[in-house]
C-alpha cells in the first residue's frame, strides 16, 4: 500500500492493559485497544441503542447539529482523517488522527465531547540519510495507534515511529487559546534508536500493551515496496531493517528500552508489521501473543519484572498461519508472487478480484486470547484486492514450532481480513474484507451463518448488549448476537466507517472518517463539543 494517497491508507486501523475479567467492563471504561489484555472485542455494557440517527452537519462549519440527531449524546470532529479507535478512561476520550498533514492525539471530555487538549506533531524530517535506501516514510495517516490509558498516563505509537507517553490531563489553555496543549512525559524513537532501528512500511501502527511496569510495543518494521516498480526489481527487495525487532518492551515509567524479540519475522516479511500484542496466562505461564508480518502467530514469554539491562524475549511457540495450498507458486519467488497479487499493478495476477485469488498473507489482526486458545486470521492490505483468507483457533499451550500441532480448527470460508475477532457466550464473530460477517462456534469452528453487507470492511466487529456492530465503507450494520442471523438496523454515517466501535459507561462510540459520535439512550448533551484546530 502506498503512502501517496490518504484515501488508500485507512487500513491500519487497529487498525489499545491490565488483565481483567470481562465482568469488570460493565458500566466501565474502555482504556485500550480490545478493552483488556486478551483483546477480545466484547464489552459487558448494557442499555446501548440498536439504532441512531447521526444527523446533518451545519453549513457554517459548526459540525453536527444535535437537534437533527437521535440517540446521539454528542458528536465531535476528530480532524481531517482518523483511523484510530478511541480509548475511554477517567472521564476522557482519546483518539488519534491527522490534521493539516500532522499527527494528532485528541482528548475530549467524556460527558460533553468538549475538546480539552491536543498533541500535534509534524512528520519527521531527519530522513536524508536513508534517501537512497528507504524511499517513503509513512505520512498520510497521522496517528493510527489506539492509546493505552492507565492512571494519569496514556501511551501510543505516533506517525513518526515513536512511542509517546503523555499526561492524561494535559496543560491548561494559554491566553487566547481555547484548547490546552499536551504534556509529554517521555518519548522513545523506534526509528532512530540503535537498539531498534525500525523502518516502517506504509503506516506506523500498533497499540501498546501494559503489564505492570512493562510496555509491549510492535515496531511497525516492514518492506519499502512501491507498486509501480518493475517486478524484477521489486522481487529482489526485502526488509530494509532486517535486524530490527518486531516486538520491544519499554519501562512504562521512563521509556527505557528493556527487551526485544529475535523471531525471524523481518527475514520473511511480506509487507509490514501492523498487528498489536495481546496477553494471557496458560498453565501458569504468562505469554504475549503477536501476529507476524511473515504470516506466523507468535507467543513470547512475558518478562517477570523490569530488568536492569536489556534482555531478549524468549519465543515460546509459533504457528505458520498460511496453509500449504496458499504457497503453490509454480516455482515463483514468494515476494514476486505476493507483489503480483496486488490488484493495482498493471501486471497483476489477481485479475478477477472475486475472492478466489490464492496466495500468502501476513497477520494484521490482533490475536485474541480466550479460554486457553488464541484466535487469529490472516489478511493483507485491502488495496491488494480480495483473496482467500483463513481463521485459526490455536492451542495456547504449545512449545516451539507448533504449525503441525497447535491448530485446533481452521475456517477457510472467508476472504482475507484485518479484523480482530469478537467472542461472546461461546460464539465468534469476524468480518472479512469483502464485507461478510461470519458467525461460528468458538469451540468447534462450526459455521452458523454469514451476513452479506455488500461493502468492503476494514474495521473489526464489536459486541455489546446482545448486539454486533459492524462498520463498513457504506453503512454501520447492527445485528443481534446468537446462532440465528437477525439484522437490527443499517445506518449511513455519510462517510466511510473504518474504525472499530467501542463502548464505555453505557455509551457507544462510533467514528466516521472525521467525526466521533457518542451514542446512548439519553441523547444529546447540553455541552458544546469542541473542534480540533
Amino acid at each position: 500500500m502506498l503512502t501517496r494517497c490518504t484515501k488508500r491508507h485507512w487500513l491500519r486501523i487497529f487498525s489499545v492493559t491490565l488483565v481483567a475479567p470481562l465482568s469488570l467492563l460493565h458500566a466501565a471504561d474502555w482504556p485500550q485497544w480490545g478493552g483488556t489484555a486478551s483483546k477480545n472485542m466484547v464489552s459487558q455494557e448494557k442499555n446501548l441503542p440498536e439504532t441512531f440517527e447521526p444527523g446533518v452537519k451545519g453549513t457554517q462549519g459548526e459540525g453536527v447539529l444535535l437537534a437533527t440527531t437521535r440517540n446521539v449524546k454528542w458528536a465531535a470532529r476528530t480532524g481531517d482523517f482518523s483511523c484510530s479507535t478511541p480509548a475511554v478512561a477517567g472521564g476522557k476520550v482519546f483518539v488519534g488522527g491527522l490534521i493539516n498533514k500532522q499527527g494528532v492525539m485528541n482528548c475530549f471530555e467524556e460527558a460533553t465531547g468538549r475538546l480539552l487538549w491536543q498533541w500535534i506533531e509534524p512528520c519527521r524530517s531527519d530522513l536524508k540519510e536513508d534517501a537512497m535506501n528507504f524511499r517513503h516514510f509513512p505520512k498520510s495517516l497521522g496517528v493510527c495507534s489506539t492509546p493505552a490509558v492507565e492512571g494519569d498516563r496514556l501511551y501510543f505509537v505516533d506517525h513518526n515511529c515513536k512511542v509517546v507517553c503523555l499526561s492524561v490531563d494535559g496543560e491548561s489553555p494559554v491566553s487566547g487559546e481555547a484548547v490546552g496543549q499536551a504534556r509529554v512525559i517521555w518519548t522513545f524513537d523506534m526509528y532512530a534508536d540503535k537498539a531498534v532501528g525500525a523502518r516502517p512500511s506504509d503506516a506506523c501502527n500498533g497499540s501498546p500493551l501494559i503489564d505492570g511496569d512493562l510496555l509491549y510495543v510492535t515496531t511497525s518494521n516492514g518492506v519499502d515496496r512501491i507498486i509501480d516498480v518493475p517486478i524484477k526489481e521489486d522481487a529482489a527487495r526485502r526488509c530494509f531493517a532486517p535486524d530490527a525487532p518486531t516486538l520491544i518492551v519499554l519501562d512504562k515509567r521512563t521509556g527505557r528500552f528493556l527487551a526485544r524479540d529475535t523471531a525471524p519475522t523481518a527475514a520473511n516479511m511480506l509487507h509490514g508489521q501492523w498487528s498489536s500484542p495481546s496477553m494471557g496466562t496458560v498453565q501458569g505461564r504468562k505469554l504475549v501473543f503477536l501476529g507476524g508480518g511473515d504470516g506466523n502467530c507468535y507467543a513470547f514469554e512475558a518478562l517477570t519484572g523490569v530488568p536492569k539491562h536489556p534482555v531478549t524475549l524468549k519465543t515460546a511457540w509459533w504457528v505458520d498461519c498460511n496453509p500449504q495450498d496458499y504457497r503453490a507458486f509454480g516455482g515463483m519467488d514468494i515476494i514476486e508472487h505476493y507483489t503480483l497479487g496486488d490488484k493495482r499493478r498493471r501486471d497483476t495476477i489477481n485479475k478477477p478480484n472475486d475472492g478466489s485469488f490464492i496466495g500468502m498473507s501476513e497477520i494484521i489482526a490482533t490475536p485474541v486470547f480466550y479460554k486457553n486458545r488464541v484466535y487469529v486470521a490472516i489478511g493483507r492490505d485491502p488495496d491488494h484486492g480480495r483473496g482467500r483468507g483463513m481463521l485459526l483457533c490455536l492451542d495456547a499451550d504449545q512449545a516451539g514450532d507448533s504449525t503441525n500441532t497447535g491448530k485446533i480448527w481452521t475456517y477457510q470460508g472467508l476472504d482475507r481480513t484485518l479484523s480482530t475477532v469478537s467472542i461472546a457466550d461461546g460464539i465468534l464473530y469476524i468480518a472479512d474484507v469483502a464485507g461478510r460477517l461470519h458467525c461460528l462456534d468458538a469451540d468447534s469452528g462450526e459455521l452458523y451463518w454469514v451476513y452479506e453487507s455488500d461493502s468492503r470492511t476494514i474495521a473489526s466487529t464489536f459486541v455489546a448488549d446482545g448486539k454486533i456492530y459492524l462498520p463498513t465503507e457504506k453503512h454501520l450494520h447492527i445485528l443481534a448476537t446468537g446462532r440465528d442471523m437477525k439484522r437490527l438496523s443499517q445506518i449511513r454515517l455519510g462517510t466511510r466507517a473504518w474504525v472499530t466501535p467501542v463502548a464505555a459507561n453505557e455509551t457507544l462510540y462510533i467514528a466516521s472518517r472525521n467525526y466521533l459520535y457518542a451514542v446512548n439512550q439519553q441523547g444529546a448533551s447540553q455541552g458544546q463539543p469542541g473542534a480540533p484546530r
